[in-house]
């Protein structure tokens, strides 16, 4: 019930890979402690159900929720919803999306963070199929603005402003937001046409390592400096030393992906090991490979030579 993107054969995985049958796909981007998602899943048992939360907690309760349902047209990931969209659905294979009560950050200094703007719908419009739709509902009116006129400004959507349907008047805090006496609004987005430029899924490598000749050191120094790469930034947090070698947590942010990976440099039978652990199966990212050459540039500096480079 569980999606692991770092352990699917290929990107976007078709819905019988994900689900063992066919049917309309349906994204939630948000869905919290999951009850609007079950009773979705109830209401419509022939629809394909992927949902997208950023809380590790918020997925724990849903996926309790799910199991104890015994819904099976239900799959949950863990991370960013534009993640999900990009990889994990075919291109116009998208029959709705559903966003309940988005993060609004109204300060207007955050606002770039917003789910709801004008390029997150043109690259909706190539995952959606012919008629597909995206449905909001939000109690924040600024948000609800906002959102129409980057919709608009794309033309790729005819757009209806109509009540939020009573289901999405349940969720968990549609209900806090409803005893609070707040309004809400909702919006229908309909797909009329498509941009043209490609959004391929995020590309993956097969490895991200490198083989050193020299002697392990006896400390590794690393700062905090950031790491730019193409797309993003990644960040050595924290270096620890085992009995066989050292472990650094590694931040890597990237267009729609955050991830925290251990790096790991290790004496093995060809020379120096220094790559990505497999511990937790992290995705092996162009940000992953900028984090590793960057840890191998530290190691060449202290001395030790490359002889095998897969970064």
């Amino acid at each position: 019930m569980l999606v692991r993107p770092a352990l699917l054969p290929s990107w976007p995985p078709s819905p019988s890979d994900l689900f063992g049958r066919e049917g309309p796909l349906v994204l939630e981007v948000g869905f919290g402690d999951g009850r609007f998602t079950a009773e979705l899943a109830q209401t419509h048992p022939g629809w394909l159900i992927l949902g997208a939360e950023v809380s590790a907690a918020s997925v724990l309760r849903a996926l309790k929720r799910l199991r104890r349902a015994g819904l099976a047209n239900v799959r949950l990931y863990h991370g960013e919803g534009p993640f999900a969209l990009r990889n994990l659905v075919p291109p116009r294979g998208l029959h709705q999306v559903i966003v309940n009560f988005p993060d609004p950050w109204p300060k207007k200094r955050h606002q770039r963070k917003r789910l709801l703007q004008e390029g997150f719908f043109r690259r909706l419009s190539t995952r959606l199929e012919e008629g597909g739709s995206l449905r909001l509902t939000t109690d924040h009116e600024a948000y609800f603005r906002f959102a129409l006129e980057e919709a608009e400004r794309t033309g790729l959507y005819r757009i209806h402003v109509e009540p939020p349907p009573e289901a999405h008047l349940r969720t968990k805090y549609a209900l806090k937001w409803k005893e609070a006496g707040r309004p809400f609004f909702h919006a229908v987005f309909t797909k009329v046409a498509e941009d043209p430029t490609p959004w391929p899924p995020t590309r993956r490598y097969p490895m991200a390592h490198a083989l050193l000749a020299g002697d392990l050191p006896e400390s590794l120094p690393l700062g905090k400096e950031p790491i730019p790469f193409p797309g993003g930034v990644a960040v050595f947090l924290e270096v620890a030393r085992g009995e066989t070698g050292f472990y650094i947590l590694t931040h890597v942010e990237e267009e729609d992906l955050t991830q925290d990976l251990l790096l790991e440099v290790r004496p093995s039978a060809h020379g120096i090991y220094a790559g990505a652990s497999r511990f937790a199966s992290p995705l092996l990212t162009e940000g992953v490979k900028a984090a590793v050459r960057a840890l191998v540039a530290r190691l060449t500096a202290l001395g030790l030579e490359v002889v095998q480079d897969h970064t």
